[in-house]
C-alpha cells in the first residue's frame, strides 16, 4: 500500500504526459500548430472575456508578466490573438482573440470533451466528485505554500 501511495506523483505526471500526447495529437489531425499548454489556457481565458490586459492574464494562467508577454506574443505571430493600447490606459496592453483562435477553441472544446470522456471512463458520478475533490485539496495543498 506505501508503494502505492508514493506513487501517486509519478501517475499524475504520467497522466498528464499522456493527456498532453493526446491533445497535441488531435491537433495536429485538425491541422493546428503545435502549441504548449499554456498557450491553449491563454486562448482559454479570452474566450471568456473580449479582451483582457496582460497583467490580468497572467494571473489566469499563473504565470508571471514577461512569461506570458512571451506566450502572447507567440500567438500574435501566429495570428490567434491581437494585442492592442487601451483607449483609457495608453500603459496597458490588452488581449484578444482573432477569427483562427476562435475556430481554435471551438476544436479544442470538441477535443477536451473526447479527453474528458476516456479519462473518465468507467467512473460513477460520485467517484468523479471525489477524485475532483481530491486533486483539489493536494493543488491547495501547494497554494498554501506559495
Amino acid at each position: 500500500m506505501e508503494k502505492e501511495i508514493n506513487s501517486a506523483i509519478s501517475t499524475i505526471s504520467h497522466i498528464h504526459a499522456i493527456t498532453a500526447d493526446f491533445l497535441r495529437q488531435r491537433l495536429s489531425e485538425k491541422k493546428f500548430p503545435d502549441l504548449v499548454s499554456s498557450h491553449g489556457n491563454i486562448l482559454f481565458q479570452l474566450s471568456k472575456e473580449d479582451s483582457l490586459p496582460m497583467l490580468e492574464l497572467a494571473k489566469r494562467i499563473n504565470r508571471n508578466k514577461s512569461t506570458t508577454t512571451v506566450l502572447v506574443r507567440k500567438l500574435e505571430k501566429l495570428g490567434f490573438v491581437k494585442i492592442e493600447t487601451s483607449k483609457e490606459d495608453v500603459r496597458k496592453r490588452l488581449i484578444s482573440l482573432t477569427p483562427i483562435a476562435k475556430k481554435y477553441n471551438e476544436q479544442t472544446q470538441t477535443i477536451s470533451n473526447e479527453l474528458l470522456e476516456r479519462f473518465y471512463t468507467g467512473f460513477s458520478e460520485t467517484e468523479k466528485k471525489q477524485l475532483c475533490k481530491l486533486l483539489r485539496k493536494i493543488s491547495d495543498n501547494f497554494d498554501k505554500l506559495e
